[in-house]
């Protein structure tokens, strides 16, 4: 479970910023391949704020054949993303007929200071569902998918990362989002949610512990990657055997 929270600054104009007040109306949905640009960029700012973008390999080319297959797994057993929309007036029913699987989560917050959104044209969300509503902007997303244990008889959830950009952050959006993958855990037979809570970050780590998230101290987190994950590709090559 990565941060809650980040520091990447952004650039804006007063030309691309809306102004918030009083109420914000928010929609969580998964996400579709119109969504690619702006869950690239997501991925990018999630970087950022852990100091790590001359890691990230990613491109919208390399998210589509992860996200988007055209032989997908079922639903919810592949790396999925729901992202959260904000917008300054209501959202109404979709006039499209879909096949996602998944009924979007609409929810208002009362607003106790106005937020501006600063990057109005760059975070516009693409997604079309027959309304013709143009004030909907991409405020985060969460991404998990199915993982198993030779300990439970059903698969669970690996919460990979939660993000929300910086105008949206302390609303509560966050609880509305992981409870939405909680709920959609609990209510499709899945047996946990799981995945890294980063101890330095209090914020987020009290974020967690108040979802109802259990740590377990008594193991650490471990990782074969990079060259010692490739020593054992060259053994193998080599024809020594993996050991």
């Amino acid at each position: 479970m990565a941060s809650t929270i980040s520091e990447t600054t952004t650039n804006s104009t007063p030309e691309n910023n809306v102004t918030i007040t009083e109420k914000i109306y928010t929609r969580v949905r998964l996400a579709t391949k119109a969504d690619l640009y702006h869950i690239y960029q997501l991925f990018y700012q999630i970087h950022a704020y852990h100091n790590n973008t001359h890691l990230y390999k990613a491109t919208e080319s390399s998210l589509q054949n992860l996200l988007f297959k055209e032989n997908p797994l079922p639903l919810y057993y592949g790396p999925s993303v729901l992202l959260l929309e904000v917008s300054p007036t209501p959202f109404t029913e979709s006039k499209l007929t879909t096949n996602e699987g998944f009924k979007p989560v609409l929810k208002t917050f009362d607003l106790k200071f106005p937020v501006v959104e600063g990057e109005a044209d760059e975070f516009r969300s693409k997604y079309d569902d027959g309304n013709d509503k143009r004030d909907v902007f991409i405020a985060g997303y969460a991404f998990f998918y199915a993982n198993y244990s030779c300990f439970y008889d059903k698969p669970g959830f690996y919460f990979e990362s939660l993000y929300f950009r910086e105008s949206y952050r302390k609303l509560g959006m966050g609880r509305l989002l992981f409870g939405t993958v909680a709920s959609i855990a609990a209510n499709n037979g899945f047996v946990s949610v799981e995945g890294i809570v980063a101890v330095w970050n209090k914020k987020s780590y009290d974020f967690y512990i108040e979802m109802g998230v259990e740590i377990f101290d008594e193991f650490r987190y471990g990782k074969l990657h990079g060259d010692a994950l490739q020593k054992y590709a060259d053994k193998e090559k080599n024809g020594e055997g993996s050991c």
